[in-house]
């Protein structure tokens, strides 16, 4: 089985205000995104190049807003998931740790987040 361009578990998964799950999965494998609940079953998905997400001046440093089939969801990535599962991700260069840069270390997994969904829909 091939392994995941992007995956994050126990990541918090809103509906807005309405709470999905709190220690789901975010998973980037195919060319396609699927958020997914603690019990593994499909929350949503759809193909990368269909997806929007971003990080909105009034998200949190470990928080990003993502569209998918039109319904926009919350998400939020901590460092090594609730579980403590840590989250995996295609490119093993992309765990450097910022010296005194001022970022958290929970908003580089949100970053991590982001550059995965655009490597794979192919945009820069």
């Amino acid at each position: 089985m091939k392994e995941p361009e992007f995956s994050a578990r126990g990541v918090e998964i809103n509906r807005w205000l309405r709470s999905l799950t709190r220690a789901g999965e975010v998973r980037i494998e195919d060319g396609r995104l699927a958020l997914l609940t603690s019990y593994g079953s499909e929350i949503d998905s759809a193909p990368v190049t269909a997806v929007r997400a971003g990080r909105p001046w009034f998200a949190g440093p470990d928080e990003a807003v993502a569209t998918v089939n039109g319904t926009r969801y919350r998400l939020t990535l901590h460092k090594n998931g609730r579980d403590g599962g840590a989250a995996t991700s295609g490119d093993s260069g992309s765990s450097a740790i910022s010296g005194g840069s001022g970022k958290s270390e929970e908003s580089e997994e949100t970053g991590r987040f982001l550059a995965a969904l655009k490597r794979a829909a192919g945009r820069r």
